[in-house]
């Protein structure tokens, strides 16, 4: 019989190394397409993708993000006018609609929560602004807190005319947020009052990135002491030094995107930017030329270019990290699929799982 132990044993083992997380897939809607919110599993031993399927009916909820406790998924309902919609988590992962609130402008497509799960923020793209909205005990949204008008632009021709709100973020502590503009080069940063949910500029204003950039989304380094800022039309990123005591970003340099193309380039754009938890390395998804830049992060916060891995999929808009730190799953928008690359432990670089399954516009995937 000590066979048959032995094969208990290795069988457990396996088990306890194994286990399916799900994720969310924000999308644009459309005929014959997309119909809203996505959810899908990952086998987190092989990368291994399944059960995509409808969560909730949505129009064009591009950018979706969930609240700290799980319990509720918050959307950007990228639509005329701009909102941002609530929705419950059910324990078969399906969602159910709580409510819809104005996001204060038009065009609204990046959604963030506190850390204490008391307020949502959103960025406005066409309306060049950014708002907080509370949270109720339920999950729902209530009145809005805070809106903050953008002013500025760039030198880009056709990109920076005026100001465009594109991402939102606190700090871990909930002191500071953090707002991406494309149109002024500007990461703008607020002084944040976790009580009442109101935004009041820092005395530094914003941190720069270089002219024509267009900053499009921010990664914060868990160490709280750097932020990291894709930049979209200028194929780089930008590290900042951040203050955790006032807030303050001061640029620290700007390194490139692709080992081959150097500054702006017709038809590529970078997209999505996510720092794994155990801060060693940074992703920077780029469209077009259809890669992930992958990076060191040093101890001083400075980047070096380690690797353009091919995303696997045409277009890579957005891509998620899942809580292992083992994978990321990353959706092509123009060929409507979504697959998986393994994260190597010890360098940071990337290969293909080989898993790849139908979605319809993925944009945005959260875990």
């Amino acid at each position: 019989m000590k066979w048959l132990s032995a094969i208990l044993v290795i069988v457990s083992a396996m088990s306890a190394s194994s286990e399916t997380v799900r994720f969310y897939i924000g999308t644009n809607t459309r005929e014959n397409g997309s119909r809203g919110i996505y959810s899908g599993l990952l086998d987190t031993d092989t990368g291994a993708l399944s059960g995509i399927e409808l969560a909730a009916e949505a129009p064009n909820p591009s950018f979706v993000t969930l609240a700290p406790d799980g319990k509720t998924l918050y959307a950007a309902l990228e639509a005329k006018g701009g909102a941002v919609g609530a929705f419950r988590v059910e324990a078969d992962g399906k969602l159910s609609a709580l409510n819809t609130a104005s996001s204060g402008g038009d065009g609204a497509c990046h959604v963030s929560v506190d850390r204490a799960g008391k307020h949502v923020f959103v960025a406005n793209y066409g309306g060049g602004n950014i708002s907080a909205l509370a949270i109720a005990p339920d999950g729902s949204l209530g009145a809005s807190t805070a809106f903050v008008q953008f002013s500025g632009s760039g030198p880009h021709p056709g990109r920076q005319k005026k100001s465009y709100g594109h991402a939102i973020y606190s700090d871990a502590g909930d002191n500071f947020v953090y707002a991406c503009d494309l149109g002024s080069d500007k990461v703008w940063s607020f002084q944040f009052d976790k009580d009442v949910g109101t935004l009041t500029a820092t005395p530094q204003g914003a941190g720069q990135v270089p002219p024509g950039g267009g900053p499009r989304h921010l990664a914060i380094h868990p160490n709280g002491r750097f932020a990291y800022a894709n930049n979209e039309m200028g194929l780089s990123v930008t590290t900042f030094r951040r203050d955790p005591a006032t807030g303050e970003l001061t640029a620290a340099g700007t390194v490139p995107t692709s080992e081959k193309l150097t500054g702006p380039v017709d038809g590529v754009t970078t997209s999505e930017i996510i720092c794994h938890p155990n801060g060693k390395w940074l992703y920077v998804s780029s469209r077009g030329d259809d890669i992930i830049a992958v990076y060191a992060i040093a101890d001083d916060g400075s980047l070096t270019l380690t690797e353009n891995a091919p995303a696997g999929v045409q277009i890579p808009r957005g891509m998620g990290m899942d809580p292992s730190g083992k994978w990321l799953v990353v959706g092509g928008q123009k060929d409507n699929r979504l697959t998986t690359l393994k994260i190597d432990q010890t360098t940071g670089k990337l290969t293909p799982s080989g898993s790849t399954v139908e979605a319809q516009t993925p944009i945005c995937i959260i875990f």
